[in-house]
């Protein structure tokens, strides 16, 4: 897949369902040579064949949506897999070559990501091997009704729950492995290497998060099984049982999770921006990040925000060699009142003393205007849309409440956090000239969208790519007349005048591919993290 622009590797389009290959058009390339990665599916290149073999599948393989539910268990288990081998084949050979970690870090990574690792091994075994007596591809000389999934996945959930103790430990993990590599040289060396490399497509920290992540997305799949059978189907009572075993664990380390992605959502910050030493810090919790335009003496010009439940950060997007935010302002949100939708108060009241953010669109004649008055400064931001703006405004009003609450002073840590010396750079690329990855930060930037916590806790990563596509500010929908697309199950990604047109196997596919893609490419606001959308639906009536 080609990508005009930068290239920004967060929001990569995986494969957790099968996909045929993508037609890519850009507009702006009219009259061009054929790409090398048009479709055969899609274009006259070999159609007749491809068509063929698909009617083939069709008429071979069960068509029921069970089938399909299976099947996507099974290709999210074989990326899963892969991601965890990053961590217990890469990583640990790149480290053990070296000779950089010490051996009670060794053993506190390894012995907690190795027994899970071994454990997913057999379980995507005995999906194949399911899969293929569905299929009827099977020589082995076995009797039975295999088209179902429901006693594996009872069988496997109940065996993870012994597992529960080791993924209570990730935090632990976490929080010593990022330690030791700002402690020692060779490690942080090794670290920042291994994150450069192809097989290392996301942060190296976020891998330890797979396998509670792993966890959500069973439980969403299972309910999803429990949904489409009727309550006398054979497979019903099994799914339903597994879904109970792993609704327990959720509920269990639903909390872990929130720790562990705030906790690496800080560490990445950490080295995006260029400007505080501790960002990562007891207590602080991200809220969103994203792009405002900030009123400034030359106009309106772009900014990054970063809001936390401690402090408001804005930046711009450094020009030097290391891809990162420098930092240009904070206001600390302690002492800070909710939002406040009058007119404008004069600074010399009790508003002078706190924070108030208010919408003023006539006062400054700027769609989605709104101001922010704290006691050290005052400034004027623009959102790029309405709904943008409800987004930082519900979320700042969020954070002035927790601030409020807060019993701890946090203004002479601030002071102590941010450096003078704008041109020092975390140490971990002072090691080397190599650029900065891309992380999902850029792609708020590049895109002009804002992401919060809720958002990341939603997102899906399933595959290290063949190619990547962020996918933040794209839109999705059907082909319509005029794209001379004449296939089902066929929906379109659009972002200015790039597009590009995917074809799944089935009206399952396609209909996952929709919701996962359109949930990818905008962020909801804040919502409960982990209700499904049947009981938020009952919530809002």
């Amino acid at each position: 897949m080609t990508i005009a622009g930068p290239q920004l590797s967060s929001f990569k389009m995986k494969s957790p369902m099968t996909l045929n290959p993508p037609f890519h058009v850009n507009m702006n390339t009219a009259g061009q040579d054929s790409s090398p990665l048009l479709s055969p599916v899609l274009s006259d290149v070999g159609g007749a064949r491809v068509e063929e073999e698909d009617e083939a599948k069709r008429k071979r393989y069960p068509a029921d949506k069970a089938y399909f539910i299976a099947k996507e268990i099974l290709a999210t288990e074989r990326t899963y897999l892969k991601d965890l081998e990053v961590l217990t084949v890469w990583f640990r050979s790149a480290v053990v070559k070296e000779n950089a970690m010490p051996e009670g870090l060794m053993t506190l990574l390894f012995s907690n990501i190795d027994p899970i690792y071994e454990f997913h091994r057999g379980f995507l075994k005995e999906l194949e091997q399911r899969l293929a007596l569905w299929e009827g591809r099977s020589n082995a000389p076995m009797k039975g009704d295999y088209q179902r999934i429901g006693d594996v996945m009872l069988k496997n959930m109940h065996t993870l729950k012994d597992f529960t103790n080791y993924l209570q430990k990730h935090d632990e993990v976490l929080t010593e492995l990022e330690k030791a590599t700002k402690r020692i040289k060779k490690l942080e060396m090794v670290y920042k290497e291994f994150e450069l490399q192809k097989v290392c497509y996301l942060p190296l920290n976020t891998f330890l998060l797979k396998p509670i992540q792993r966890l959500m997305h069973y439980k969403l799949i299972l309910g999803r099984l429990c949904k489409h059978y009727a309550a006398e189907h054979r497979d019903y009572n099994d799914c339903r049982n597994a879904l109970k075993e792993i609704t327990e664990m959720t509920s269990q380390l639903q909390n872990s999770l929130i720790r562990l992605e705030n906790f690496q959502k800080l560490t990445e910050l950490q080295h995006d921006l260029l400007g505080i030493d501790n960002l990562v810090a007891a207590g602080r919790e991200f809220i969103r990040e994203g792009c405002l335009y900030k009123l400034t003496k030359k106009g309106l010009q772009q900014r990054m925000f970063f809001l936390f439940s401690d402090m408001l950060l804005y930046t711009s997007k450094g020009v030097t060699g290391t891809n990162q935010f420098k930092i240009h302002g904070h206001l600390p949100l302690h002492g800070m009142l909710l939002i406040v939708l009058d007119p404008p108060c004069s600074l010399t009241d009790e508003a002078s003393f706190a924070l108030q953010v208010e919408e003023s669109e006539n006062e400054w004649a700027v769609p989605h205007c709104f101001t922010i008055y704290s006691a050290q400064k005052t400034i004027v931001v623009a959102a790029s849309t309405r709904l943008e703006m409800g987004k930082w405004m519900e979320d700042l009003n969020m954070a002035i409440e927790m601030a409020k609450k807060s019993t701890e002073k946090s203004d002479m840590f601030l002071e102590n956090s941010f450096c003078n010396h704008s041109n020092k750079l975390p140490p971990r690329y002072l090691l080397g000239q190599t650029q900065r990855p891309n992380t999902i930060t850029h792609v708020c930037w590049y895109r002009n969208q804002s992401l919060s916590l809720s958002d990341y806790l939603c997102m899906i990563q399933d595959d290290y790519p063949l190619a990547s596509l962020p996918l933040l500010g794209y839109t999705v929908s059907t082909p319509v007349e005029t794209d001379g697309i004449q296939k089902d199950y066929v929906f379109k990604l659009q972002f200015k005048s790039h597009v590009y047109f995917f074809r799944a196997e089935s009206k399952y596919t396609f209909e996952r591919w929709m919701e996962v893609i359109k949930r990818a490419t905008s962020s909801p606001g804040r919502s409960s993290l982990f209700i499904p959308k049947d009981e938020k639906e009952k919530v809002t009536k």
